[in-house]
């Protein structure tokens, strides 16, 4: 049996990434983008030992396109994002040249996501969308020249941030991957790490990512005083959740997943497994729910019960997700949210964690609640 890393082994890798996040030379946000990407694939493929984890570039550059697919919308032009994760309906170094496309001129309304001209990154997925006539990142995927797509924007990061993400106050410390063939090799115990730390990870990203935009003196006039543009970054946009709320009120009769009543006034899209653990939006993810049982739940799992009637529904009405998917323009995965749903159990399993059955009622994760998910 391969070993675990140790606690020691754990935070030392930690202390070299918050280094790498605090000492490393931000001129775009790139690195943070692949930082995301390497988290969100551990957590969908990884494992919990010291194996290394080969990922390919292509899969990468996929995540990349997600994550900035959003991006290239002009910011508040009428693409409204959810508030807070919890309560979603109702709301929501080293890099020393970048890869640019045009020059430094600011357009449309979309954001910099630099401090020189429009990162090729952006400019490729707007050109893409521009020439398919598409906003919508699923039907991008069914597009011919997606493709094409994915392999301009893996030569973007391959030259970019995957060159220069280790290096930290001058020097090169390869302390997360090694280059190979076809992408990339994480280092022993790296993916173990990533699964431990993916939240945390995840929210001293994202922070940074905001604090990078807000600090480019371009985007002032674009994100004027609104507090929203992290929702905006990084949550799925309102538009998207109103298709999917009518959709699962007609495919539930309106019922809440949670409490099995029927909802009267608005519903609230629920998170399953909650956005602050696992930030990427799978459409296999969202549940019908009562305003006041969301809040109740927030960001913590659900108890046995609601796990066993969540599979249920994802069998039962596979091919009903799957054209709400379409609809709403949001990943389908059913494969990848029930490994993620494992690793989190399994997660909270470690850390002595609590499941929410009801409004004031929790019980212990036990080993059983990961064996549910196999």
């Amino acid at each position: 049996m391969d070993r675990h890393p140790t606690a020691d082994e754990h935070l030392a890798f930690l202390v070299k990434l918050q280094r790498l996040l605090s000492e490393g030379d931000f001129t775009a946000t790139y690195k943070f983008a692949l930082l995301m990407a390497l988290a969100d694939i551990s957590v969908e493929r990884g494992h919990d030992d010291v194996r290394p984890l080969d990922i390919s570039m292509r899969d990468i550059a996929e995540n990349f396109i997600e994550c900035y697919w959003q991006q290239t919308n002009p910011y508040g032009s009428g693409v409204e994002t959810t508030g807070g994760a919890g309560n979603l309906a109702h709301l929501t170094s080293g890099i020393r040249s970048e890869v640019y496309a045009t020059p430094a001129t600011q357009f449309n309304g979309v954001i910099s996501q630099n401090m020189g001209a429009t990162a090729k990154v952006v400019s490729d997925i707007q050109t893409f969308r521009q020439s398919t006539h598409t906003d919508s990142i699923v039907k991008a995927k069914q597009a011919a020249s997606f493709g094409k797509l994915v392999t301009s924007i893996a030569q973007t990061v391959s030259a970019q941030p995957v060159t220069y993400f280790q290096n930290i106050a001058g020097a090169t410390d390869a302390f997360v991957y090694e280059r190979i063939r076809a992408g990339l090799r994480l280092k022993p115990g790296v993916s173990s790490h990533l699964r431990k730390f993916h939240g945390l990870i995840q929210h001293m990203t994202r922070d940074r990512w905001v604090r990078h935009i807000k600090n480019n003196k371009r985007n002032i006039p674009i994100l004027g005083q609104k507090e929203d543009l992290y929702a905006f970054l990084f949550q799925t946009n309102r538009n998207a959740l109103g298709i999917i709320s009518t959709s699962l009120s007609k495919l539930n009769n309106k019922t809440c997943f949670y409490c099995r009543n029927r909802i009267n006034g608005t519903p609230d899209v629920d998170h399953f497994i909650p956005f602050s653990v696992y930030g990427r939006d799978i459409v296999q993810n969202f549940v019908l729910a009562h305003a006041s049982c969301n809040r109740s739940k927030s960001d913590v799992l659900a108890a046995k019960p609601h796990i066993q009637k969540w599979l249920e529904s994802l069998d039962k009405y596979q091919d009903d997700i799957n054209q709400i998917a379409q609809e709403a323009g949001v990943i389908s995965d059913h494969a990848t949210i029930l490994s993620v749903a494992n690793w989190t159990y399994q997660q909270g399993h470690q850390a002595g964690a609590h499941a929410w059955i009801r409004k004031g009622e929790f019980e212990r994760i036990e080993k059983g609640y990961a064996q549910i998910l196999c």
